[in-house]
């Protein structure tokens, strides 16, 4: 973990939903992730309240999705009963996993220690007279859930980093625990009305010295070069896709105000007044990352856009084409998602004739024999000095490939995901 401290959610997974304790939280808990994410929450614990294995399966599909759209690391457990289980939890893309103090649990992060890095394993307990024992049963952190005001002597002596429990509402509670070395975060409920308080708290946190992942300039507003009416253009993209959304126009307070909240923030020359966007569409726009041109004149902002860019409900402001000249747009980085996205047309809309459609009707069995005949026409190729060859047989078995991945609900999120952490 990273020296800053951490703010925490928490949330059980149960039945498809965030609950907290018997109040459910959200009805859509990828959606509740996304929130705490964009909102400044820095990782996210997920306790999974599974009664059998058929509802841990769907809770499993509920992790990746949650995965696909947050920024921040999540921490999962609650439903191990063996090493596959630990597994099944870090393919959803968990970058943490928590086990319970019982017997059974310690042997198996032994396991799991050794096999998948004591740095991906906690323990969640209240009773810290064990700490020393869960460092030798290969644990790397502790998610402790009991009275803290009572254990002060067993926190203050832990010798892993902690993560305590603590109140979103009582930031004096938050700044004396953070301000202890050993404490590397601490967790609580956050209601879906309440994100915004979490960078509130951060800067309370910062103006008392503690260390937190905020919004900082590495220019002050007095370098810009302005416009004559003393504003700053703005350009804004997708942080993920570089999609061009919109342009407008920031004065000193609505960068600052930027900076402070995470939510992108201009000022109206028609109007003459600061305005946030999404205040009253909901459509927020959420700073992923700023940039100055060359000129100091120019600001664009890389951005997790909420619903649509434009007024009109377009997703970009920029959709009235003028002018076009023909040209190939093939986009190589864009080509396997754009055929990934046909496949997966093909299998929500049959076409008669269609090669993909036959292997679907086929089943698993008929892809993974293409699949493998495929990969073994990649290894022929290679030799062949021509790399046509070469070049036709890998674009079949990734073809193949692709029908696969649809066929068993993978997209290139989960692979590009998996690659990134390699």
């Amino acid at each position: 973990m990273s020296g800053n401290k951490k703010l925490i959610p928490v949330f059980r997974l149960k039945e498809g939903k965030a609950w907290l304790e018997d109040e459910i939280l959200s009805e859509n808990p990828a959606q509740l992730c996304r929130s705490y994410s964009d909102n400044g929450a820095d990782m996210i614990i997920i306790m999974e309240d599974s009664l059998n294995d058929e509802e841990h399966e769907k809770a499993i599909a509920c992790m990746k999705e949650m995965n696909r759209v947050v920024d921040i690391p999540l921490m999962v457990g609650g439903h191990i009963h063996r090493t596959e289980d630990v597994k099944k939890y870090l393919y959803t893309g968990a970058k943490y996993v928590f086990f319970y103090d019982t017997e059974e649990n310690m042997r198996i992060l032994k396991e799991c220690s050794n096999r998948f890095g004591r740095d991906k394993m906690a323990v969640y307990t209240d009773d810290l007279s064990d700490a020393f024992s869960y460092t030798g049963d290969g644990a790397g952190l502790l998610f402790y859930f009991g009275n803290v005001m009572d254990h002060m002597q067993e926190i203050k002596a832990c010798p892993l980093p902690l993560i305590l429990p603590a109140g979103l509402d009582d930031a004096a509670a938050v700044l004396d625990l953070l301000k202890l070395p050993m404490i590397t975060g601490v967790s609580m409920w956050v209601h879906e009305n309440e994100t915004d308080l979490l960078m509130e708290l951060k800067h309370v946190l910062k103006s008392e010295g503690v260390e937190v992942n905020t919004f900082e300039s590495s220019m002050d507003w007095s370098e810009f070069k302005l416009g004559c009416d003393g504003l700053l253009p703005v350009i804004v993209q997708d942080y993920k896709t570089d999609e061009v959304l919109m342009q407008a126009y920031m004065n000193e307070a609505a960068f600052r105000n930027t900076l402070h909240t995470g939510k992108m923030t201009y000022y109206s020359r028609s109007r003459q007044t600061q305005w946030v966007k999404g205040e009253t569409s909901g459509h927020y726009q959420f700073v992923k990352s700023l940039f100055l041109d060359c000129d100091n004149d120019t600001l664009l902002a890389k951005v997790s856009q909420v619903g649509a860019a434009c007024h009109t409900g377009a997703r970009s402001c920029f959709f009235k084409q003028l002018v076009k000249k023909e040209y190939d747009e093939t986009n190589p980085l864009k080509v396997f998602e754009e055929v990934f996205s046909v496949i997966l047309e093909r299998k929500k809309y049959p076409k008669e004739g269609s090669y993909t459609n036959y292997l679907f009707d086929k089943g698993i069995d008929k892809i993974l024999k293409k699949v493998g005949e495929e990969a073994t026409e990649i290894v022929i190729a290679a030799k062949n000095p021509d790399n046509e060859e070469l070049i036709y047989e890998i674009s079949d078995f990734l073809y193949h490939v692709m029908v696969l991945m649809a066929e068993r609900g993978v997209n290139w999120e989960d692979i590009t995901r998996e690659l990134a952490n390699r």
